[in-house]
């Protein structure tokens, strides 16, 4: 079970709405979404995304600029749906894949079908790959009131209320809920 809020800093304060993240594949949906959500163009907007007591990830976008990304727990995030899209950004392509589709040496010739489980077999390589651990930019919300040590010193259960908290947003966070 996933939860995900939106939190747009604004003149009046923090603003937040519940968000479906049904129609995001990619960061570029994501950050097109948090950039919607707020009302004037360069506000910053925050996506909290959480999959239960496993992981928690923070997206930043600030106006048109590239969103900014923290995930709790690479492996564990990089084994879920929406947590890959946040770990895919932070590690980008492994050099190994790319080779891999330069020499064709996956096993098969061309046009002939790949292996059924492939899709099983690369999100166990992406979690393979993906720490067990902190990943991305530790720094994300330094200057709204969290620092780096205290951005990696939350426990998975209720980061999220922390962070808001933090920051100045725990009611709205709260109200979304």
């Amino acid at each position: 079970m996933y939860f995900a809020a939106l939190l747009a800093r604004t003149e009046d304060g923090w603003e937040a709405s519940d968000t479906e993240l049904d129609d995001v594949e990619t960061l570029a949906d994501l950050a097109e979404l948090a950039r919607e959500a707020a009302a004037d163009d360069g506000e910053t907007v925050i996506v909290f995304i959480e999959q239960e007591d496993a992981w928690f990830g923070v997206v930043r976008v600030d106006g048109e600029d590239d969103p900014r990304v923290f995930v709790s727990n690479g492996a564990a995030a990089a084994r879920s749906s929406y947590g890959e899209i946040l770990t895919s950004e932070i590690l980008g392509d492994e050099p190994d894949d790319a080779l891999d589709e330069l020499t064709d040496l996956d096993g098969t010739e061309d046009g002939e079908p790949e292996a059924a489980d492939e899709d099983d077999e690369a999100a166990d390589s992406a979690a393979a790959v993906a720490p067990p651990g902190p990943l991305g930019e530790t720094l994300i919300l330094a200057d709204l009131g969290m620092d780096e040590q205290a951005l990696l010193g939350l426990e998975t259960g209720d980061a999220l209320g922390e962070i808001a908290d933090a920051i100045g947003a725990a009611d709205i966070l709260e109200a979304v809920r």
